[in-house]
């Protein structure tokens, strides 16, 4: 019987291995730390690994929304496969989170409304893409709202997610996500994650403007959401595995605005001396260069 010798990304802190393309195995990795969840960064006031929201009192394997303040008034968030269930992410630009059960919480492991704290249960392989770099793809068919993994980083502050941007070098990496959540009548709540120092098997996921996974923040035992990538439709085996940097799933653009944001793109590739790279995702609606929220260099 054959043994797989691949080297483990994760070095055992994820349930399952983090593989790395055997012919990639002795090519230089970036320097980072691996983490499977997200840690506390300079600005970031709360440590993402406190328990710091409540629990229920259920006692039953599917907590519902009758008796369940977890899904609190959205509805359930999960099927009992555990595929996500709204799986048509707004356009608005702003993010709805979904509450999972928590360590407080009453109800057992086994409960339907836990899920991303589950952590990694499919088989991923990070290879050379050649052109785009590093890339991550799958080693199994993954169906339809399947959690695939998180974005786990460093979080940080707005003003710290601004200094690293203005600090990066031209040709380096922009690894800083930002994610906006509105939850109601209540204030948009921002959340910045930067897996370029620790970070997970997220970090290598490549930029498309026709993704097949999209992000949804999902608070688990605090009130940093961790930033959860699902699957937008089904996926192939050994299919490269992306997202749109920018948090939007279907793109499907008019082709004047298209055009119209593609010229934007090249004005702002210019934008604060920040040279934007150019996408090579290769999708019909491809705007030419990678997302950059300037609205992190340029907030007052």
């Amino acid at each position: 019987m054959s043994i797989d010798r691949r080297v483990d990304l994760s070095n055992c802190l994820e349930d399952v291995p983090v593989l790395i393309e055997p012919t990639s195995a002795a090519t230089t990795f970036p320097k980072f730390q691996y983490s499977p969840d997200n840690i506390q960064g300079p600005g970031c006031t709360t440590d993402p690994s406190e328990v710091t929201l409540p629990g229920c009192s259920c006692r039953s394997h599917s907590c519902c929304t009758e008796n369940c303040p977890c899904p609190r008034t959205r509805g359930p968030a999960y099927d009992g496969a555990g595929a996500l269930l709204n799986l048509s992410p707004t356009d608005s630009g702003y993010c709805s989170p979904v509450f999972e059960c928590n360590a407080l919480c009453a109800c057992s492991e086994a409960c339907s409304n836990r899920v991303v704290q589950g952590g990694l249960r499919l088989r991923l392989e990070v290879y050379s893409t050649g052109n785009k770099g590093w890339g991550v793809r799958a080693l199994e068919a993954i169906p339809h709202g399947t959690f695939v993994c998180e974005y786990a980083g460093e979080v940080i502050g707005l003003e710290e997610a601004r200094r690293r941007q203005l600090a990066q070098r031209a040709g380096e990496n922009n690894y800083i996500i930002a994610v906006r959540e509105h939850a109601g009548a209540g204030p948009v709540a921002e959340t910045f994650v930067d897996p370029a120092a620790v970070g997970n098997v997220g970090r290598f996921l490549n930029h498309s403007c026709q993704p097949n996974l999209f992000m949804q923040p999902v608070r688990v035992h605090s009130v940093v959401p961790r930033l959860a990538l699902f699957a937008g439709r089904n996926i192939d085996a050994q299919e490269e595995l992306t997202f749109d940097y920018t948090g939007g799933y279907s793109n499907q653009l008019p082709v004047e605005l298209l055009s119209t944001q593609r010229d934007a793109d090249i004005q702002a590739s210019r934008t604060d001396g920040l040279q934007r790279k150019e996408c090579h995702c290769g999708a019909t609606n491809c705007i030419q260069f990678l997302p950059l929220d300037l609205s992190i260099i340029n907030r007052e």
